[in-house]
């Protein structure tokens, strides 16, 4: 059979359960969103999850490729990244109707090998008919890990980390700088609070031996969930518009990480990031995922007609 894009529709309800989960996963200090409630931005990621059937779902956990993704024959895949236009919020409760699509598939070689990017565009739209959100989503599908042998990680550092209780993930340095801690039982929430079922976030051997990772690899959508958390802590009474983001690296679980202002344009947009950081030089670090905002203009509070 020959694989072709077309547009898949279909209604679902902005359930309060899941976004009960995400409220306790952070457990900021912020309540959970009660019905009727706006959504936070990019918290349709838990709201609306899509599980796949048993008999619909590959071996790395995700599902198998041929019916609405193309047929990509590179094993690995990553979440690259993506854009939101945030037209009005979405209540809690309401019922949506999602209309996704493949937009383009192109192959190309990077420094890793052969790539295939999917981009994926979706639009959501409330039982009025009006535009809530736009989305399009960066898929990556890379080549095999190499031999373990072959493999430079150091994985004796990985190894044991990750592995204590880490509470709160977010925990605030000062304005615009917050701790990021990340352990096993908090990708397990996360995948089952997204319907995540990738293996590298929670199958340690797989993630090792398969893939060849040193570790449990952080979501891409958490990272950026993360970030999008702490614009809303940080600036609650103002209403995001926009959003795009990008993840440059993976996060290993257990790795000390920080989230971090990188710049400010006005007081209508801002630049974050996601930091790898290190015990002796918290400030530095390697870029593991950036996210650029913009905020309606003129406009305070969630409220929006």
């Amino acid at each position: 059979m020959i694989w072709k894009p077309h547009t898949l529709v279909t209604e679902e309800v902005v359930e309060p359960g899941p976004v009960e989960m995400l409220s306790a996963l952070f457990d900021d200090g912020i309540s959970a969103v009660p019905p009727g409630g706006d959504l936070p931005p990019l918290w349709h990621w838990v709201a609306l999850p899509r599980w796949p059937a048993s008999t619909e779902t590959g071996s790395d956990g995700h599902p198998r490729r041929g019916t609405f993704l193309p047929p990509v024959a590179l094993p690995r895949r990553m979440f690259a990244g993506g854009t939101a236009h945030l037209h009005r919020p979405i209540a809690v409760g309401a019922v949506v109707r999602r209309e996704a699509c493949v937009a383009s598939v192109s192959e190309k070689t990077g420094r890793s090998g052969s790539l295939v990017i999917v981009v994926v565009e979706t639009s959501f739209s409330d039982s009025r008919g009006r535009l809530v959100l736009e989305e399009r989503q960066d898929i990556i599908y890379r080549e095999a890990a190499p031999p373990a042998a072959a493999r430079d990680h150091d994985e004796s550092r990985l190894s044991a980390a990750g592995f204590t209780p880490a509470g709160s993930p977010l925990a605030q340095v000062r304005d615009w700088t917050w701790n990021f801690t990340t352990d096993p039982t908090l990708l397990m929430r996360f995948s089952a609070a997204t319907a995540n079922l990738h293996r590298i976030h929670y199958d340690w051997p797989y993630a090792t031996t398969i893939e060849g990772y040193p570790g449990l690899v952080v979501h891409g959508p958490l990272m950026t969930l993360a970030l999008a958390e702490m614009v809303r802590l940080e600036r609650p009474a103002d209403r995001v518009e926009r959003l795009s983001h990008r993840n440059l690296a993976p996060l290993f679980c257990g790795q000390p990480a920080r989230l971090r202002r990188t710049a400010e344009n006005d007081d209508e947009s801002l630049e974050l990031g996601v930091f790898e950081s290190s015990v002796a030089d918290p400030a530095a670090g390697t870029a593991r995922s950036s996210m650029n905002v913009s905020f309606a203009r003129n406009e305070k509070g969630s409220s929006h007609a």
